[in-house]
């Protein structure tokens, strides 16, 4: 996967002929309520992000949705209106061969199909693609809980991925929601969800940092539900992750937060980054990022630039 381009004009026309569209007619598994058959978890082997000819310094960038509840217009705010943010913030800021991978993430314990993964791609029409196969659930069990570990079973042990196998340079993982994560997968999800033909019960610990060892991991909390400035879930993922939790106070701004997470731990100042945002995006990016900073193991950076 992720051999062919992005192209901001491709992005553009797809965009303009979305304005016309309803939800269902751009995701048309959540029309009818069904799951994608190339999103099915069951059985999943690897996904894999590859350098080619096209993109010799490919990275890996799991974006994991959280689709339960109000989280539900995030996947349709990004394919409406901010797939170009995302790749061109990137781009724009030298790194040349970013490669995004959609998933979805709902809570395994009440939801039909609380796992989608996606594939890594670089081109318009399959990134597009990639989001718009994902069924919107709408579910979530109530319990201020969703399965946001799902994401790191999946980058821990079902992805291979060039940037760190290759150059060491490890991948990006982010987890979007509103809500904490369960603390465990049990064996027999596992098998029934996964495929696995024998399985224990996995703890949230033990997968976030087999994830952790090929991804810097992120989780944003869209700081707008009912859970906006909750002092349980802030700090759960405070606790958990530190830093690499990141308060979203306008989910309009998703997309330009990713990529500039992304550009900041690769070396770029956040100045240069947010000048090409209005001002409400680049006050909610900066926020956002007010603690982080770039990587400086000592391979960081293969294939960046720093300004």
């Amino acid at each position: 996967m992720g051999y062919t381009d992005w192209s901001s004009d491709a992005y553009k026309h797809l965009k303009k002929s979305y304005s016309s569209k309803s939800r269902g007619a751009i995701f048309k598994n959540t029309k009818s309520r069904t799951l994608a058959p190339e999103l099915n978890p069951h059985g999943l082997k690897f996904r894999e992000s590859r350098d080619s000819v096209a993109h010799p310094n490919s990275l890996a960038i799991s974006v994991n949705l959280d689709v339960t509840g109000s989280m539900g217009r995030i996947p349709e705010q990004l394919i409406r209106h901010k797939l170009g943010a995302l790749m061109d913030t990137m781009i724009d800021h030298g790194i040349d061969d970013p490669q995004i991978m959609f998933s979805a993430i709902g809570d395994h314990i009440s939801d039909r199909c609380p796992l989608q993964i996606g594939q890594f791609e670089s081109g318009t029409k399959e990134i597009n693609d990639g989001l718009a196969r994902i069924f919107i659930e709408g579910g979530g069990g109530g319990q201020c809980m969703e399965s946001y570990l799902m994401a790191w079973l999946v980058a821990g042990r079902h992805t291979s991925i060039d940037c760190f196998e290759k150059r060491g340079i490890k991948g990006f993982l982010f987890t979007i929601g509103d809500e904490k994560s369960w603390d465990k997968l049990d064996a027999n999800w596992l098998k029934n969800v996964m495929g696995y033909s024998q399985a224990e019960d996995l703890k949230a610990e033990d997968l976030l940092a087999e994830a952790q060892k090929m991804y810097h991991v992120f989780h944003i909390h869209v700081n707008e539900t009912g859970y906006k400035d909750s002092p349980e879930v802030i700090g759960y993922w405070k606790d958990l992750l530190g830093e690499r939790c990141l308060i979203l106070d306008d989910h309009a701004s998703l997309a330009e937060l990713i990529a500039s997470t992304v550009a900041v731990i690769s070396g770029i100042d956040m100045k240069h980054l947010t000048a090409g945002f209005d001002a409400k995006t680049a006050a909610s990016v900066a926020h956002a990022l007010v603690n982080i900073t770039p990587d400086t193991t000592p391979n960081k950076g293969a294939g960046f630039i720093t300004l």
